[in-house]
C-alpha cells in the first residue's frame, strides 16, 4: 500500500531534534536528510516549485487543475521527532486485525502495551496497528503527516476528475523543540490558508491551543563546609524545593484536562551553591495565562522579602499564543475542515490542543492554520503507535479539502 510503505520509509530517517543546538536551524543535521529525500521524492512524483532551503524547510505545488478562481491553500507536517525518546534505527511492525489485547512490543525487555494503561486501543480493535519494538518512539509524530500530504497529492494527480486550485505543501524541521515555524517562509508559501497535519486521534480538529511561556527561576546559594554552616550557609536545593511548594499542586500536567492551564516542573538542577528550576506556563486562556506568569513573578518577590534579600529570580518568555483569536472571524477555514473530515470518517470531533503546533505561530505570521489529526496516538514514547485506517481517513481528507474548496462559491 502506497501510504503505509511510504510511511514506513519516513520513519527509517532518524531525524531527532535537540533543544540543546536552539541557536542553528535545523537543530540536527540529521533532518537534512529526511529533508533531501522529499525533495527529490516530490520532483520525482511531477510535483512542481519543488525547493528545499538552506534551513531545511521543503516546499512544493501542485498546480491548479481548473479555470475557475479557487483560494491557494497549504498542507504543512514537521519532519523532526521528539527529544524525549530516541528516533534512531526504528523497527516499526504491523499488528493486522487488531484483538483488544495487551500488545508485547519487546518480550525480551518486557516492554507491552497495555490495554489499562492505554484504553485508547480499544477504539481501533480490528484495525491495523503500526507499533514499535519498544525501544525507539514510532515517528507518526509528525512523519504519518507527511505520508499523508504526499500521498494526497499522488491521489489528486491520478483522478483529475476532482477539481482543485493551487495546492502548497511544505515540510519543515524543528517542531518539537518549538522552532518550526520561526523561519517558515509565509510569503513565499503564498497561500491564503492553510493546515497542518500535526493532530492525533482519528477525526479530530483543533483550532484552540494553549497560550504558552516558559519560565526558568535561578536561586543563587552559598556553600559553606556544612561543619561551620550556621547562619552562613544558604542552601539553593532546600529553597528550591521551597519554591515548587508556592505552587498549587492541582494546577499540573497530571492533574489537570480539558481547558485547565497548570504550571508544570520539567526540569531541575540544583547544588547547595546554586538551583535552576525550569517550568512550562500553560492556559487556553489570555487573561488567565497573564496571570500565571505574574504569579510567578509575585512569588519571587514574596521570597525574595522573607530571605531578606534578593537571591531568587525568574526569566519569563513567551512561546506562542492561542490560535483561536486568529481564526475565530474566519469560520469557512474551520468549516471547509470540518466538513472533510465528516465526509472521511463519519464524524467530527472538536477538541482544544493541550499543547501547540506550528500552526499556532503561523497564524500569528498571518497564515491562518487549523489543525487536523494524522492518526498517530501516545507521541514521544515507546508505545506510540498509529491505525493504518486512520492514516487512510487522514489522507483522504487531504483530498476532500482540495474539493470543498474548489467548491466554495
Amino acid at each position: 500500500m502506497e501510504l503505509v510503505d511510504r510511511f514506513l520509509k519516513y520513519v527509517s530517517f532518524d531525524t531527532q531534534s535537540s533543544e540543546k543546538n536552539e541557536a542553528t536551524c535545523p537543530s540536527t543535521e540529521k533532518q537534512y536528510v529526511l529533508a533531501r529525500y522529499l525533495k527529490d521524492e516530490l520532483e520525482a512524483l511531477g510535483m512542481q516549485e519543488v525547493e528545499m532551503d538552506e534551513h531545511a524547510y521543503v516546499y512544493a505545488t501542485l498546480p491548479a487543475n481548473t479555470d475557475r478562481k479557487v483560494p491557494t491553500i497549504g498542507f504543512i507536517a514537521h519532519m523532526d521527532t521528539s527529544p524525549d525518546c530516541s528516533g534512531a534505527d526504528i523497527k516499526p511492525r504491523i499488528i493486522h486485525n487488531y484483538d483488544g489485547t495487551d500488545i508485547v512490543l519487546n518480550e525480551a525487555s518486557g516492554i507491552t502495551t497495555s490495554v489499562e494503561q492505554f484504553p485508547e486501543l480499544k477504539d481501533h480493535v480490528g484495525e491495523d496497528l503500526i507499533v514499535t519494538d519498544g525501544t525507539t518512539l514510532l515517528g507518526a509524530d509528525d512523519k504519518a503527516g507527511i505520508a499523508e500530504i504526499v500521498t494526497a497529492m499522488t491521489y489528486l494527480m491520478a483522478h483529475p476528475e476532482i477539481e482543485h486550485g493551487k495546492i502548497r505543501i511544505a515540510f519543515n524541521p524543528d517542531e518539537e523543540i518549538g522552532a518550526g515555524a520561526h523561519l517558515f517562509d509565509v510569503a513565499k508559501f503564498g497561500c491564503e490558508w492553510a493546515y497542518t497535519m500535526d493532530g492525533g486521534e482519528v477525526g479530530e480538529l483543533e483550532y484552540e491551543n494553549f497560550n504558552a511561556a516558559s519560565a526558568k527561576v535561578h536561586i543563587q546559594g552559598r556553600n559553606v563546609h556544612p561543619g561551620y554552616a550556621k547562619g552562613k550557609m544558604t542552601n539553593a536545593c532546600l529553597l528550591a524545593g521551597e519554591f515548587v511548594r508556592l505552587l498549587p499542586e492541582s494546577e499540573t500536567p497530571q492533574a489537570t484536562e480539558g481547558y485547565e492551564g497548570f504550571y508544570h516542573l520539567c526540569g531541575m538542577e540544583a547544588t547547595v551553591e546554586e538551583a535552576t528550576l525550569s517550568y512550562i506556563i500553560r492556559d487556553h486562556d489570555r487573561e488567565i495565562f497573564e496571570q500565571r506568569k505574574q504569579r510567578m513573578l509575585d512569588e519571587v518577590a514574596k521570597m525574595n522579602a522573607r530571605l531578606g534579600k534578593d537571591i531568587v529570580s525568574v526569566e519569563i518568555k513567551d512561546q506562542y499564543y492561542n490560535m483561536l483569536s486568529q481564526l475565530q472571524d474566519k469560520q469557512q477555514i474551520t468549516d471547509i475542515a470540518r466538513r472533510a473530515i465528516e465526509e472521511a470518517c463519519g464524524f467530527c470531533r472538536v477538541v482544544p490542543i493541550r499543547g501547540g503546533t506550528d500552526g499556532a505561530q503561523l497564524s500569528f505570521k498571518g497564515l491562518p492554520c487549523p489543525n487536523i489529526f494524522a492518526g498517530g496516538l501516545n507521541f514521544h514514547g515507546r508505545n506510540e503507535f498509529v491505525p493504518i485506517q486512520s492514516m487512510e481517513k487522514a489522507m483522504m481528507t487531504v483530498v476532500n479539502i482540495c474539493r470543498l474548496t474548489a467548491e466554495v462559491k
